[in-house]
């Protein structure tokens, strides 16, 4: 083997370790260089995701606390305003007892009035009935008793009508076969109502 030949081969040989030494450098850069990558893109989207999470967990909370705070205040108000109906209710229904046992009170004082009228009117002779005197007392008496109507006060009705305890009092009893039985005959003093309540009643004479 020539000089020249010799030097061919240790060429050729040379060659291919110094390309097989580059390629394992080029696989070590690239490989150093994916695992950078991968490390700065896999730590910075879960940092992100974390983040975000964070700050949507913490606007939901301020949120569900502010809603509280709305619900808390809103049944606050709705307990108010029923408090507020229930007391002017019981104070309308207050006022309207206060009125009507006013109003009875005074009625009961007025009757005795309209009582002395009527025995003053019955009393008065016939002949007597047109004077001046009787025709001012009965004007009088019919001015009473419109009053008396406008406030709600009503006579009970009792001759002809069947005895009612809860309207009536009898005070004398009478046997009277044309009659019915338990029929009101005669009135001693006439009972009245104020609205639906009994205000005074009735004194009656009873058959059978």
């Amino acid at each position: 083997m020539n000089p020249e030949e010799k030097a061919e081969d240790m060429a050729g040989e040379t060659v291919p370790e110094a390309s097989a030494e580059e390629a394992e450098t080029e696989k070590a850069e690239e490989t150093q260089v994916s695992e950078e990558e991968a490390s700065e893109s896999g730590d910075e989207p879960e940092n992100g995701a974390q983040n975000e999470k964070k700050g949507f967990f913490k606007k939901k909370e301020k949120k569900d606390k502010k809603d509280e705070q709305i619900a808390e205040l809103t049944d606050k108000l709705k307990r108010q305003l029923a408090e507020f109906e229930n007391f002017r209710n019981r104070t309308e229904r207050e006022k309207t007892q206060m009125y009507t046992v006013g109003a009875r009170d005074v009625i009961e004082k007025i009757l005795p009035v309209v009582d002395n009228f009527e025995r003053g009117l019955k009393s008065i002779p016939e002949e007597e009935k047109d004077g001046p005197v009787a025709s001012g007392m009965d004007k009088i008496y019919k001015q009473l008793v419109a009053v008396l109507t406008d406030l709600g006060v009503t006579p009970i009705e009792t001759v002809g009508q069947e005895f009612d305890p809860q309207l009536h009092n009898a005070v004398m009893h009478v046997e009277d076969e044309e009659t019915g039985e338990n029929m009101i005959v005669e009135e001693f003093q006439k009972g009245y109502k104020y609205k639906d309540a009994v205000l005074r009643h009735s004194m009656v004479k009873v058959a059978n």
